[in-house]
């Protein structure tokens, strides 16, 4: 995972926050409040947090949350105050105001209730001027709640069995009412191979009932471990995993990758680390001899090998792109897997990322060795120079022809993939693209999270930004533990899942034998699902708009076609709708029907009062099975009035310089601004914690939504909530960015603002 830092500036952010965050282990509560009367130094023109960790509150947060907050401090006038939810949701208590008044010793009353109750949360207080310092006395937290609805759980008992292909396995599915009122659910089960089918008896039950699960199997199912989803629905849907094993199938059985064979790969990158310099940045000799070392492995296993030179974007001097294919699959259906081969300049780059890289490697060694029938093209690619910026990957990405992309129907990332201090976690968890990967680690126990600390920080990145479908393991870096994931997980709270992250220890000792397993094991699993198959693929097709993106001024209309392919199967008669347009605009395809293969005509009819704005405009072609492709409606001219506007002009931030500005202006809004707006931001710069971002309303008022928080993280993508309701709605709102601190340039790619949501 990159970051870009001379080691010193990091050594010195790193103490410096170190002193600041000094009482960091976080007040525990059970129940739905707490409190931390540990002192907490306000240092000059500094930053302190203080933590209260809630666990064990079974309701939602509510509207009316209060937060008492004791502050000895003797100008107030220099504070910000916020209440950081656990997903990192700011809420402003207190913004400069007070002048030279002394203390805060007030209870401000908050809307919480669109977060998540249990986690932790902390009082961020930011000293925004000279000569003064003051501490955090205390704090408490108070999140209220309301009775929680009719709930329920389910189990499965027991939690798995093996059954020889042609035979049947039972288990009983157990239900449980664990608030309200009983409820009566419906059964189901996903996740089954090809050839097995599963019932239950009864197919509902009334919750603390129990039901028989019954899966019947064919003797044509591969051999394999498969995690089944058993899901009962009621007024909500709870799931439970049973993991069920078939022995003697005549499919192809998913393998079981050898650690001890990925751990040989990675102390050969150690050595090759160690004989160049101690390291394999993407600029030195350590980073070609591990890509010599990758290519005479794949070539030698059949792969079609290609050393792609990154000619644009990347660092003077970078190493290239390794790219393989293994022969066999549909060209037109692409499954990639990919993790980034260089390290920084620190070390050897043991889990950072040789972990991703040699679990690929040995995956892509064991597909060769089988040589099974494949369905889908598997391509594997290990990147360039992703330290520096992601480049190796993004100079990929730019060189591939629009035909080429559309033919990638995923790309998986692993990057640090053996932390030590690891948790599970996975680029858009709840994506399509990620089912594989999330199905095995569900039937491993593990309860996988979102990968919020790698977001846009790995190669799955430059995909993403291109359209194509992604997602990823990773094991963490130098984010920490919480409590409620080492209660889950193991290991310590409190501490960098990889505490030698970027740094000279990131050596072989640097590595969970434990985690680089169980994610190579379902790097494996994902390869065999989404390319291995035992005979003709199911009908499957895809669907594609050209151009991709149309403006219309506001009463007129515009088109484009759209396109659908067979991808595998036989041709299928699909539906066209589209969905996203917005208020007075109306689509319509010719013919509203197509068989796979065929296109159709799509026109967007605008009224004079649409709004003028750019909107996703969703196609869904419906057959077998949904796909969708998105067109970008940009209206211009309308006369409707909008209460919100998005800016996606670039704005340079100079380093250490003026602050610059980014403006949208609001017309027509009948509304008053929320207590809760919304402004969605997209910074690039490789050193957040260098920026401080405001929203100016258009009497000048300032609201402060990032203050120098994040250190060396790169890059500001996130929604921020802002209470602007005593402003007036209508006027010129803008954006201020300025960048305080040497040796780092940006760019303000995009904003929004939401003065209604």
């Amino acid at each position: 995972m990159r970051r870009r830092r001379s080691l010193l500036t990091a050594a010195l952010v790193a103490v410096t926050t170190a002193a600041l965050a000094s009482p960091a282990a976080p007040a525990l509560a059970a129940g739905c409040s707490g409190t931390n009367d540990g002192d907490v130094a306000i240092g000059d023109n500094q930053t302190a947090e203080s933590p209260i960790a809630i666990s064990e509150c079974a309701s939602a947060p509510s509207a009316t949350a209060t937060v008492p907050v004791k502050i000895v401090h003797t100008y107030v006038g220099d504070l910000q105050v916020s209440l950081v939810a656990p997903d990192g949701s700011a809420y402003v208590l207190h913004n400069r105001s007070g002048g030279s008044a002394d203390n805060i010793d007030q209870t401000y009353t908050v809307d919480l209730s669109g977060e998540t109750s249990n986690g932790t949360w902390k009082l961020r207080v930011n000293d925004n001027a000279a000569n003064d310092v003051g501490r955090i006395d205390t704090w408490s937290l108070n999140l209220g709640g309301s009775t929680p609805a009719d709930d329920f759980s389910v189990a499965v008992s027991p939690a798995s069995g093996s059954v020889a292909a042609g035979s049947a396995a039972s288990a009983t599915v157990q239900t449980q009412t664990t608030a309200g009122q009983a409820q009566t659910v419906q059964l189901t089960a996903t996740g089954l191979p090809a050839g097995a089918t599963a019932s239950f008896s009864p197919a509902s039950v009334t919750t603390g009932s129990g039901s028989t699960l019954s899966i019947s199997t064919t003797t044509t199912v591969p051999s394999g471990t498969y995690p089944i989803t058993v899901r009962a629905a009621g007024a909500t849907t709870r799931t439970a995993t049973y993991t069920l094993t078939v022995t003697g199938g005549t499919g192809p059985q998913i393998p079981d990758v050898d650690i001890a064979a990925v751990k040989a790969h990675l102390a050969q990158f150690g050595t090759i680390a160690a004989q160049n310099g101690g390291n394999r940045r993407s600029t030195s000799a350590g980073y070609r001899a591990s890509v010599a070392y990758v290519k005479d492995k794949l070539t030698a296993a059949g792969y079609a090998v290609t050393e792609q030179p990154c000619t644009s974007g990347c660092t003077t001097g970078a190493g290239p792109n390794l790219i393989a294919e293994w022969p066999g699959g549909d060209a037109n259906n692409v499954y990639m897997f990919g993790g980034h081969l260089d390290g920084v300049s620190a070390g050897p780059g043991i889990n950072d990322n040789a972990s991703g890289s040699a679990a690929l490697l040995e995956t892509a060694l064991v597909l060769a060795q089988r040589t099974p029938s494949m369905v889908n093209k598997v391509r594997f690619a290990w990147w360039t120079d992703e330290e520096q910026g992601l480049n190796g990957s993004r100079f990929y990405v730019s060189q591939l022809p629009s035909t080429e992309r559309a033919k990638i129907k995923t790309y998986h990332n692993f990057d640090m993939v053996g932390s030590t201090n690891g948790g599970y976690f996975i680029n858009n968890i709840t994506s399509a693209q990620s089912v594989h990967m999330k199905a095995y680690w569900d039937s491993l126990g593990l309860q996988p999270e979102e990968n919020t600390e790698g977001r846009n920080r790995s190669d799955d990145a430059s995909f993403t930004n291109a359209g194509i479908p992604a997602s990823g393991y990773a094991m963490g870096a130098s984010a920490r533990k919480t409590t409620a994931q080492a209660n889950k997980w193991g290991g310590t709270a409190g501490g960098a899942f990889d505490p030698c992250y970027h740094a000279s220890c990131d050596t072989t000792a640097n590595i969970s034998d434990t985690h680089l397993n169980r994610a190579v094991d379902g790097i494996a699993y994902t390869v065999w699902k989404s390319a291995v198959g035992t005979g003709t693929p199911g009908a499957d097709f895809s669907v594609s708009v050209s151009p991709a993106s149309g403006s219309v001024a506001a009463g007129s209309s515009v088109q484009a076609t759209v396109a659908t392919r067979t991808v595998s199967g036989d041709p299928q008669t699909v539906q066209l709708s589209a969905s996203g347009l917005p208020a007075g605009a109306t689509a319509s395809f010719s013919p509203a029907s197509v068989t796979t293969g065929s296109a159709s005509t799509l026109t967007i009819s605008t009224t004079a009062s649409v709004a003028a704005g750019t909107y996703p405009v969703t196609i869904t072609a419906a057959g077998t099975a949904s796909r969708t492709a998105t067109y970008a409606l940009t209206v211009t001219g309308g006369g409707g009035g909008s209460c919100t506007g998005t800016n996606p002009d670039d704005v340079a931030i100079p380093d250490a310089g003026a602050a610059v500005e980014s403006t949208i202006a609001i017309s027509g809004c009948s509304a008053t601004p929320s207590s809760a707006s919304v402004v969605t931001v997209r910074i690039v710069h490789p050193y957040v914690g260098d920026l401080t971002v405001a929203l100016v309303a258009p009497d000048g008022s300032s609201y402060t939504l990032h203050n120098r928080s994040g250190g060396s993280a790169d890059n500001i993508d996130r929604t921020f909530s802002v209470t602007v309701a005593g402003e007036t709605a209508n006027g010129t709102w803008k954006l201020r960015v300025q960048d305080s601190g040497p040796a780092d340039v940006g760019t303000l790619d995009t904003w929004s603002l939401n003065l209604t949501p």
